[in-house]
């Protein structure tokens, strides 16, 4: 691959390249601080130090990742949906006032109304159009739903050992799904992402960042509705 060849990917994938990079060293800042906490308590306990791969395999790591990968899942499927039909004067984050709902096709660019580029499942019917009209929301319910179940699992595992510790009996997963250490793991986590998506739609109507797709024009008035800049 050539320099320029090389400078066109990471310049048009940068965003993304930015991101999966920093999620790698978070994750790798997780493990190894978990670790930390992990031993610690092992020590007070009378137990022995783990590795970090050790570690990292284990339920104490994949519920604490899994607990806030299905929070942000969960808070990006509702604000797509919510967006479908629910609006917010002044928003970027809104569609403008009077388009609530899924649109016409023409304004889709669906079928007959699709563009020379449209995606070939854009230009067909049925089913197929049916799921790639509803493909965002699929998969990210989909991914939602997984990391849930996956922090569930985890979590029972690391609640077992727990009550191991403890010289207590371990619990089903369907007790443990009605634990208040579940719920707790579950909710805290839900109430900073509703917060956090509630904040951008109302701080967004009256604040501006020049230069970003999630604001207005920095001369837009507040009143207008999903306008981006």
């Amino acid at each position: 691959m050539n320099d320029s060849r090389r400078r066109s990917f990471l310049y048009e994938n940068g965003l993304s390249i930015f991101f999966g990079l920093i999620l790698l060293a978070a994750l790798a800042g997780q493990a190894f601080a978990g670790l930390h906490v992990f031993n610690n308590d092992a020590a007070a306990h009378g137990s022995g130090e783990i590795s970090i791969w050790r570690y990292v395999t284990s339920s104490h790591y994949a519920a604490r990742v899994m607990e806030n990968w299905q929070s942000e899942y969960l808070q990006f499927t509702l604000f797509i949906f919510g967006t479908i039909w629910l609006l917010q004067r002044g928003s970027p984050e809104s569609k403008e006032l009077g388009k609530e709902g899924r649109e016409s096709d023409r304004d889709q660019l669906l079928g007959e109304h699709a563009a020379q580029r449209s995606p070939r499942w854009a230009r067909v019917s049925g089913l197929r159009r049916f799921v790639f009209s509803n493909s965002l929301l699929i998969v990210m319910t989909a991914i939602w739903i997984g990391s849930w179940l996956a922090q569930s699992v985890a979590g029972r595992g690391e609640y077992n050992s727990e009550q191991l510790s403890h010289f207590e009996d371990p619990v089903s997963y369907l007790a443990y799904l009605g634990t208040s250490d579940f719920w707790e793991r579950t909710l805290q986590n839900w109430q900073s992402e509703f917060l956090a998506v509630g904040s951008m739609v109302i701080l967004s109507i009256y604040l501006r960042q020049r230069g970003s797709p999630e604001s207005k024009p920095v001369g837009a008035p507040h009143e207008a509705t999903g306008v981006e800049g």
